[in-house]
């Protein structure tokens, strides 16, 4: 890794672990995690708004800065092989990232990066040991469509490694079913994942019994929050 790349820097929410994965193809595999601060868009459920909403949260009370070698020589104390890279939205700081992904995966890890789909990554984080899991926003989320929808990105991530997950609230199954359809359609990932939102082990049980045919009839998987089932929604779990 050049001597630059080594020292980038990265706004850090918390760093934690080893966990379990909660969600998506990896669930219940033990992993670490690297929350990165700051995000593009201000989802109204975001059960982590401590990451960007400045309305609510003083941010630098929420935010250390870490350089790429601090954070891959803790990862490394660690055998846990799979590295989760989260935010906020990571890829808003993905010329830093570039560095810390090489080494992490240099050092064996294997590395998933979750983003919402509104950015293209960089070539040089999409290499071997690494996989994006993208969860592209609906029309729940209460943001506008021209900033949670952004096309070239989600192209580019088809054409990564990577699966998409979509977070569906009860109140507006049905059209977050529709608008998913219709992303899918347009943006064929090879695998599709339908996640209940919720904070609460009754409400995600709850958003789960009703959206396991809809997951079914497509040929899709559902997910569910192990991590809330678990801990609850208490941070660094």
């Amino acid at each position: 890794m050049p001597p630059a790349a080594d020292t980038a820097r990265l706004l850090v929410t918390e760093t934690f672990g080893p966990t379990l994965q909660g969600e998506g193809p990896n669930l219940g595999e033990p992993a670490l995690f690297i929350r990165l601060s700051r995000c593009n868009l201000t989802c109204q459920w975001c059960d982590e708004p401590h990451t960007w909403d400045t309305s609510r949260f003083d941010l630098q009370e929420h935010t250390r800065t870490h350089t790429v070698r601090e954070l891959s020589r803790w990862a490394q104390t660690h055998p846990t092989e799979l590295v989760v890279i989260t935010g906020g939205e990571p890829l808003l700081h993905q010329q830093q990232l570039v560095g810390l992904v090489d080494a992490l995966v240099a050092g064996g890890k294997r590395v998933e990066i979750e983003t919402n789909g509104t950015i293209a990554p960089l070539p040089e984080i999409r290499g071997d040991g690494v996989r994006f899991n993208v969860s592209p926003k609906l029309a729940s989320s209460g943001v506008s469509r021209s900033r949670r929808y952004r096309p070239e990105a989600l192209s580019a991530l088809v054409e990564a490694d990577s699966i998409c997950k979509f977070v569906v609230t009860t109140a507006h199954r049905d059209a977050d079913l529709a608008e998913a359809d219709q992303l899918v359609t347009e943006h064929p990932f090879r695998q599709v994942w339908l996640m209940p939102e919720g904070i609460t082990e009754p409400v995600v049980r709850t958003g789960l019994r009703l959206l396991a045919d809809h997951a079914l009839v497509r040929g899709w998987s559902l997910t569910p929050r192990l991590h809330v089932t678990i801990w609850g929604n208490q941070h660094g779990h």
